[in-house]
């Protein structure tokens, strides 16, 4: 007790002082970075629960090809559970002697059970459920293609329906991916037309809501029993399959960010830790002198740093859940204001993060001091004796690396960015002693103040190539953030185009292409990619027969039971990349395929693998010549497999297609979709608007945390500038005292420091290149991504000059103070 007692003493008697003052900005900053983005980043993901629960329409459910036993239904409402029944299924609707096929969906009137029906009459628009016997909703692209408006009447399953309103937006995802226009009516009128009857297309539904304990019980009553055959459950998780690679690259700019703050802010407290450390030198001397012990010095030392550590950390969490609230407000509108509440053990996992990464930054050097000797009382020099290596130094770079491994989320972005910051460590400590060996060559014939900065230099060695290397990982960090972040978002956006493909064709005739281009060709649509779909099945592989292979993957087995989608064509497409062997060609000697990664990694195939395929009445034997890389998210026409067309030309198949059509193109859809009945076409438009949407977001919140990391890189050019201070208080007074001027020690310290930030800033400038290319093709797989050299270098230079300005202005209380005064001050 008397020990934290004289802690918070000396807490309250130094904090006047600049280094601690310091440290706790650089513990709040810390704590603050990772407690708002690990919030946030929480907040998140349970709000994308939330909201894929109302794009099913409930809480989980079960799918199945038929109807399923009431055992279901009377068991979640024994658990508590509400239910709502409803079937899926193609119907053809008639009107005004035109038809239109709709995708149709039955439900009952407790009908959704999560998330909104949005419905338009003539009152306006509606929140409503399932619709009454007798009515139905129609989309708007049925009601154009048909010619109907709300109120009028269509046929539907041989009945006669009211068309209560306009279907707006339903849950289950379906205004992300609509293969038709879509339909809801009443589940007892499609019952009573036989549109259910046992053989129809139907796949029926079992939705239920409820309390999450009484769920999940449900949940594992259901995994237990034997599901029909076909049938299986439809889970939160599975609809936001389509966006996952969307969140994942947002989830890992966000991750990014924040890791970043807390490095700049833990490089922050390192240098203040230094020099707090040397300023205690002859405090600690003196206590050793008069008999302390040095493990009471070191538990003083560290009860000081935890009276520190725990108001900052508070505050920095307060802080953190403070701004996350308020950001929320703004986030959460990707999620149709999912109510989901604060969470707070993200903002104490943070508190603790922070809290290792001040202790991991300033635990060598305050350590060190309680070996400081008695006589350094009397020998300054014996104070300054250091160790050629010490194993405490190595805290620090441990404490980086598990901060990089645990707030990266991914292993391949911690060891990209560990060995970046490694390597530019490295290159900033060669280029300083490399500028030092230059000094001192150069420095006697140079310009006087030239030879008084480079002299400073070289004679404080060790304190520069400290502070070259320590301004180099702020640097770095900040240009990663303010500079090469932004181009990786934008690179990101890029692969959205205003006119990337938003419809997609199936079912295709080959006597129906020139016909189908030249229609295209009138809405002005652009983009069109064009590709033969034939189907079949996977039979062997290396002559065996894929029913007797066992594989590693727990996937294979479900993908090769499937019916398979190939296509051939003669060029790669543009949204794929040979990783492996090389591209089948026109016509090579044997029949070949090539394979995406997923199917090699999943099949374990490789080069000259041969795989058998039965399409229609024949078989197919081709050779593995080639492995590709897909990009999913291009929304082009892509394959997991591609044969070459000398071989696969005379198949059946048909033709599948994607395009971009301008908005407002409705009628002119439909009047395509009449002219050309047999075709499905699928508009994609909503689902791009979310993956945008998602990108405007990642940016906004990029924003909010690069203003905590440019504090945290203030706070870093601010304590590696002040390392050297007292030294170079020193200095001036003795040349001031032999004679020199006002303006030539401003001068020398201008090439001081100018030389100094050049060196950083040209390190973190290529070192921020490096590793934004790596991390934009290795990360994040934006395909060309070339970070920008340009402002990179103007940064560089940029650096250079603000680190001159900020050593002016500490040397400007130097210059202006008599000589005998700063003598007595050292």
């Amino acid at each position: 007790m008397r020990l934290l007692r004289l802690a918070l003493r000396s807490l309250r008697r130094e904090w006047h002082l600049p280094e601690l003052r310091t440290l706790a900005a650089s513990l709040t900053l810390a704590v603050v970075a990772l407690g708002v983005v690990a919030t946030l980043a929480t907040r998140i993901e349970r709000g994308m629960l939330a909201n894929a629960a109302e794009l099913i329409g409930g809480d989980l459910g079960i799918g199945s090809p038929q109807k399923l036993s009431d055992d279901y239904a009377a068991r979640a409402r024994a658990d508590d559970l509400v239910v709502t029944r409803g079937a899926g299924f193609p119907s053809v609707a008639f009107a005004h002697e035109q038809s239109q096929l709709l995708d149709v969906q039955a439900t009952d009137a407790a009908y959704p059970l999560r998330g909104k029906l949005e419905l338009r009459d003539a009152r306006g628009d509606a929140i409503g459920h399932g619709p009454k016997p007798g009515e139905v909703y129609l989309d708007h692209r049925a009601l154009v293609a048909l010619g109907l408006k709300a109120g009028d009447v269509v046929q539907l399953g041989g009945r006669d329906l009211h068309i209560a309103a306009e279907l707006v937006r339903q849950p289950d995802g379906g205004e992300l991916f609509a293969l038709a226009p879509r339909a809801l009516m009443n589940l007892a009128d499609a019952e009573q037309a036989g549109l259910l009857a046992t053989g129809s297309r139907a796949r029926h539904r079992l939705l239920v809501a409820g309390e999450p304990a009484d769920v999940a019980r449900w949940r594992t009553w259901v995994q237990a029993q034997k599901l029909p055959q076909g049938a299986e459950l439809i889970t939160p998780e599975q609809t936001q399959e389509r966006m996952r690679s969307a969140f994942d690259r947002a989830s890992a700019f966000l991750r990014l960010t924040a890791l970043l703050s807390a490095l700049l802010a833990g490089v922050a407290i390192a240098l203040a830790a230094q020099r707090y450390a040397r300023r205690k030198t002859n405090e600690v001397a003196l206590l050793r002198a008069l008999g302390t012990p040095r493990r009471r010095v070191l538990g003083l030392l560290l009860g000081t740093l935890g009276a520190l550590a725990v108001p900052a950390s508070l505050i920095g969490m307060a802080l953190a859940l403070a701004i996350a609230q308020g950001a929320w407000a703004f986030a959460s509108t990707l999620f149709t204001s999912v109510p989901v509440d604060l969470p707070l053990a993200p903002a104490f996992a943070a508190a603790a993060m922070g809290v290792a990464v001040l202790a991991g930054f300033a635990l060598p050097p305050l350590a060190r001091l309680a070996e400081v000797p008695p006589v350094a009382v009397f020998r300054e020099s014996m104070a300054r004796r250091v160790r050629r290596f010490d194993a405490l130094y190595l805290v620090p770079v441990a404490v980086a690396l598990v901060l990089i491994w645990s707030q990266s989320g991914s292993a391949r972005m911690a060891g990209i960015l560990a060995a970046s910051l490694v390597g530019v460590a490295a290159v900033a400590a060669l280029l300083a002693a490399a500028l030092l060996w230059f000094a001192r060559r150069v420095a006697p014939g140079a310009h006087p103040a030239l030879r008084l900065g480079l002299a400073a230099l070289a004679r404080r060695r060790g304190m520069s190539l400290l502070q070259a290397t320590s301004l180099s990982l702020g640097l770095v960090a900040l240009l990663l953030l303010a500079i090469v972040a932004p181009a990786l978002l934008e690179g990101w956006r890029r692969e959205l185009p205003a006119d990337t493909p938003n419809w997609f064709v199936l079912n295709l005739q080959d006597d129906q292409r020139a016909g189908f281009e030249q229609a295209l060709g009138g809405l002005g649509a652009q983009q069109l990619n064009m590709l033969p779909l034939a189907v079949g099945k996977l039979t062997a592989i290396n002559g065996r027969p894929i029913d007797q292979l066992q594989f590693a993957d727990e996937r294979a087995k479900d993908w090769a039971d499937r019916q398979l989608r190939l296509s051939w064509t003669d060029e790669l497409p543009p949204s794929n990349r040979v990783v492996a062997g090389t591209w089948n060609g026109p016509a090579p000697p044997v029949a070949e395929v090539s394979v995406d990664t997923m199917w090699r990694d999943m099949f374990a195939l490789k080069i000259g693998d041969t795989m058998r395929f039965n399409i229609g009445e024949g078989t197919i034997d081709a050779r593995v010549a080639s492995v590709r890389q897909v990009d999913w998210s291009s929304f082009r026409v892509n394959f997991f497999l591609l044969l070459d067309p000398a071989h696969a030309s005379e198949l059946p198949h048909t033709w599948i297609a994607s395009f971009y059509v301008p908005r407002g193109h409705a009628e002119a859809m439909a009047k395509l979709s009449r002219d050309f009945g047999n075709l499905s076409l699928i508009d994609v438009d909503a689902l791009l608007d979310r993956v945008r949407e998602i990108v405007d977001r990642v940016s906004h919140a990029v924003r909010w945390v690069l203003a905590f990391s440019l504090l945290a890189g203030a706070l870093v050019l601010a304590a590696a500038l002040a390392a050297s201070a007292a030294e170079r208080r020193h200095e001036a007074a003795l040349l001031r005292t032999l004679g020199a001027r006002r303006g030539q020690l401003r001068l020398a310290a201008a090439c001081e420091f100018a030389l100094l930030g050049l060196v950083a800033g040209l390190t973190a400038a290529f070192g921020a290149a490096g590793t934004g290319w790596w991390m934009g093709r290795a990360v994040f797989h934006i395909e060309g991504f070339v970070p920008p050299l340009g402002p990179l270098l103007l940064a560089a230079f940029g650096a250079a000059v603000v680190v001159m300005l900020l050593g002016l202005a500490g040397t400007r209380k130097v210059t202006r103070t008599s000589p005998m005064r700063l003598l007595r001050e050292s």
